[in-house]
């Protein structure tokens, strides 16, 4: 019952702080991902750093905030495209740095040091495309509903693919990476998620029906093999949770897992049909 408490407390609070950070204003959208951003990358290269692999913590860190905010500036018309000739710059400078750092396995720490950029800090960037619309002479406002939208679609897909699961789960969706997910758990959780789809056109009526069932779709599929992405990762390690800042729920990572492949493919999908 104490784990269970200390689980349930976390998770309102994780999901009131997300829901608070996007609808609240910018300022706290900005400052809640770019902190978030900066947790999960010190979370990944605390895990993979060991007496082989070095990654440089402080450049890598720094390159996700950047990203971010560079990212924020150019969405919100505050700045141009130069905004993000630093960030190139310092992906340089990962590149070089190697050729004076001495380090025993160089090709391994420039791999993981760009996978920090990758994996974790361009999908978390990605969020501005979604925040921030443009209108026409380039005027900008705000859309706390996308991005929001993906958390809670992804919210709903996880929690109903667990309520499928347990009752129903026979046939074993993945198991040679997470044993424990099963097919009917996935597709009760999508038409959990498409039928939440459905109340968002009617609420929220700027994309049509079809439109939002199909980012819902698109959000079904890639939240759950960002979940096994890292499923994989954390099987590689031998680790079950990937930091323990979330008490009862792991690490930053682990709640993120499904979000850093969903978010740049729902950009794409939005793109896609706005074309």
């Amino acid at each position: 019952m104490k784990k269970l408490l200390t689980r349930t407390v976390t998770g309102l609070l994780f999901v009131a702080v997300i829901v608070g950070a996007i609808v609240y204003s910018p300022i706290s959208f900005a400052s809640v991902f770019v902190i978030i951003s900066a947790l999960a990358i010190n979370e990944f290269v605390t895990l993979m750093n060991n007496e082989h692999i070095r990654i440089n913590k402080t450049i890598v860190i720094a390159g996700g905030i950047y990203l971010f905010l560079a990212f924020t500036a150019f969405c919100a018309n505050i700045s141009g495209s130069s905004v993000f000739l630093p960030y190139l710059i310092l992906l340089i400078y990962i590149m070089v740095s190697e050729l004076y750092r001495k380090q025993p396995s160089p090709l391994l720490d420039w791999g993981y040091a760009m996978l920090t950029q990758l994996y974790i800090a361009l999908p978390f960037a990605l969020l501005n495309v979604l925040y921030y619309q443009r209108g026409p002479n380039d005027t900008v406002t705000t859309n706390y509903v996308l991005p929001l939208s993906i958390f809670v679609f992804l919210w709903l897909n996880d929690t109903g693919a667990y309520c499928f699961g347990t009752l129903l789960g026979k046939h074993r969706l993945f198991e040679r990476i997470s044993p424990k997910k099963s097919w009917e758990g996935s597709i009760g959780g999508g038409i959990i998620t498409i039928a939440a789809a459905v109340g968002c056109a009617f609420i929220f009526p700027f994309m049509s029906v079809l439109a939002w069932m199909g980012l819902a779709l698109v959000i079904v599929v890639f939240g759950t093999w960002g979940d096994l992405t890292e499923s994989l990762f954390k099987r590689q390690l031998e680790i079950k949770d990937s930091g323990s800042i979330l008490p009862g729920h792991g690490g930053i990572l682990d709640r993120f897992d499904s979000s850093l492949i969903a978010i740049p493919a729902a950009v794409c999908y939005l793109y896609f049909i706005t074309l």
